[in-house]
């Protein structure tokens, strides 16, 4: 059993439907510089809840996996920025460095899938969502923030699931 603090969060997300609209609510709230670390399996539920993410932040283009180009950029009309990254295909930090996550954060909001594949870049602050399969339809969503911007998203996350809509 998690020990409940201030900093972490476990949910059940029942449907597809369900973790795309808490990855909305999460959306609405991103500011350029913030880091989304997303972690789980294939078939865990990232990209539908990045896709969620997506529509919330108001994005005008589609969402689709980054697996084989690394990063996708996704654009509003404000002309603001939301950089998804997929570090699973990057061989080294070094490689990582060479995209520029500096820039990235200067111009935009940006959500990692497999940030442990680029250790040491990313910024300790940061809000860690661990997604898992657990049968056809529901996956768990741990939460974990780190400093005091991801508290705040945290419990934007947690009253939009214990709140209620």
């Amino acid at each position: 059993m998690p020990i409940l603090d201030s900093h972490s969060f476990d949910f059940f997300s029942r449907s597809p439907e369900q973790t795309r609209r808490i990855g909305a609510r999460l959306g609405g709230a991103l500011q350029a510089g913030d880091v989304i670390c997303l972690q789980g399996d294939l078939g865990a539920g990232k990209t539908t809840f990045v896709q969620g993410i997506a529509q919330g932040w108001g994005s005008q283009d589609s969402v689709s996996s980054p697996t084989f180009i690394i990063v996708n950029e996704y654009r509003r009309s404000d002309e603001s920025r939301l950089f998804h990254m997929d570090a699973y295909r990057l061989d080294s930090p070094l490689e990582a460095e060479q995209l520029d996550l500096d820039s990235m954060l200067a111009e935009g909001a940006l959500l990692i899938e497999w940030p442990e594949r680029i250790d040491g870049l990313v910024p300790v602050d940061t809000l860690w969502i661990k997604l898992e399969h657990v049968d056809e339809e529901e996956r768990e969503m741990k939460f974990k923030s780190n400093g005091k911007r991801y508290d705040e998203l945290l419990q934007i996350i947690r009253h939009a699931v214990i709140g209620g809509d």
